[in-house]
């Protein structure tokens, strides 16, 4: 079963900042891959404790678990996403 996705209101900033490409192939793996085996993925640590790590070729999906809901948090290229 497929876990239920919601967006934090800044990923579609995030998301303008990616070319539309990758932003297409990222959005199209959080619907399929992340909805279908959530918390499988590298769990984060330091400031980001409890958070996960989804990772997309060169961009990374952070999010967090809450039951069956899937919070996605930020999408930002990997040299940036870890940056507060």
């Amino acid at each position: 079963m497929a876990s239920e996705i919601r967006y934090k209101a800044s990923v579609e900033k995030d998301l303008r900042k990616i070319p539309r490409h990758d932003a297409a192939k990222i959005l199209d793996c959080i619907e399929t891959d992340l909805a279908a085996s959530p918390g499988k993925d590298k769990r984060l640590a330091g400031s980001f404790m409890g958070l996960y790590s989804y990772r997309v070729g060169n961009y990374r999906v952070i999010y967090s678990l809450h039951g069956e809901t899937i919070l996605v948090l930020r999408i930002s290229h990997r040299k940036d996403v870890y940056r507060e």
